[in-house]
């Protein structure tokens, strides 16, 4: 296996693919990464072990949308049994994706349980619940700097695990060793993860913009709180389309997985 060390160009490109693929498919990719969705927050739901659970499936969920991705890429329609590819090729790839899994829910729970310490728990009630933070909330030190350890401690975690599913399920690598390529990978192409990451934040701020402008010009302030979830649920499933991309350029692809 080889690293493809890319231009920073690349990144712009890999969201121009994104949203170029799931044009060709949105019904399709929407319902894909609605089922996704709806796959965490069921497991999530589960008295106790909810969360690690849910944890624990988010890689082969994961390795779905990127596989959906592929299949729309190609021109074909992503049926929704893509979402369970990761638990439809034998027992070896499960097993290895299973493992795979139980390492991300172990860094996540050891991240939250680090952020729980700093400000006990306000910052992991608001995160895991969903809830809107208050200004006075925000206000908190404790709570910033509980909002910061788990923002600094997760980012190096989503990049262990970020190429980890499609390294693990295309190119039949090792759990661990899959990790250590996912992270070698983003850092030789930081630039380009870099414009990626960029220009997602870019392209939601533009679409609160946009929807809060539209409000104000139609004179409906409820207008913008109504359309901004769905709106921002559409750019996220775009963005999921786009990670298929990012694994695509940044490995060298193996005879039977064509790029």
């Amino acid at each position: 296996m080889k690293l493809n060390l890319l231009p920073a160009r690349t990144g712009a490109t890999w969201v121009k693919l994104g949203m170029r693929t799931f044009f060709r498919q949105p019904l399709a990719l929407a319902g894909l990464f609605f089922m996704f969705m709806a796959l965490m927050s069921v497991a999530s739901m589960v008295p106790l072990i909810g969360l690690p659970v849910a944890m624990t499936l988010l890689p082969a969920a994961t390795l779905g949308l990127m596989a959906a991705s592929r299949e729309a890429a190609s021109g074909k329609f992503p049926m929704p049994l893509m979402l369970l590819t990761a638990f439809r090729a034998g027992p070896q790839k499960l097993r290895a994706m299973l493992i795979l899994g139980a390492l991300y829910a172990l860094g996540f729970m050891l991240v939250i349980g680090l952020s729980y310490l700093v400000d006990g728990g306000a910052f992991v009630g608001m995160y895991l619940g969903g809830q809107s933070p208050t200004p006075e909330l925000m206000g908190n030190a404790s709570f910033q700097s509980a909002m910061w350890v788990f923002i600094g401690l997760h980012l190096p975690l989503s990049l262990l695990f970020w190429h980890a599913p499609a390294l693990v399920f295309w190119q039949d690598l090792p759990p661990v060793k899959s990790m250590f390529f996912s992270i070698i990978a983003c850092f030789r192409n930081f630039w380009a993860f870099a414009l990626f990451a960029g220009l997602w934040m870019m392209v939601m701020v533009l679409t609160v913009l946009a929807l809060t402008t539209l409000a104000t010009l139609l004179d409906s302030p409820n207008l913008a709180g109504t359309l901004l979830f769905p709106a921002l649920l559409l750019v996220a499933s775009m963005f999921f389309t786009s990670l298929y991309f990012t694994y695509r350029d940044s490995f060298e692809a193996p005879p039977e997985h064509p790029a």
